[in-house]
C-alpha cells in the first residue's frame, strides 16, 4: 500500500523525528496508527502527495508509476 511504502522509506531514512501536525487530507483518518509517522514524514518531505480532490489514499495499492515517483522523490532528499 501507499502507507507501507512511505513507512519503509521513512525507516530506511533513519526514522527521524516527525512533527505531530495533522495531515490535511480528507482521508487522513484512514492512515494506520503504525504508519502515521512515516506518512507524515513522507508528505512533509514531498515523497508522497495526494491523488487529487484532497485525497491521499494511504491504504490504496501503490501503482508501479506511484512507486517510481516516490522512489524518485525520495532520491531528491538531501
Amino acid at each position: 500500500s501507499r502507507e507501507q511504502l512511505a513507512t519503509m522509506l521513512y525507516r530506511y531514512f533513519g526514522s527521524p523525528e516527525v512533527s505531530e501536525e495533522a495531515l490535511s487530507f480528507s482521508d487522513a483518518d484512514q492512515v494506520s496508527e503504525w504508519a502515521s509517522a512515516g506518512v507524515r514524514w513522507a508528505v512533509s518531505n514531498g515523497v508522497i502527495s495526494g491523488k487529487g480532490n484532497n485525497v491521499l489514499d494511504p491504504q490504496g495499492s501503490a501503482t508501479r508509476a506511484e512507486v517510481a515517483q516516490m522512489l524518485y522523490n525520495y532520491s531528491k532528499i538531501g
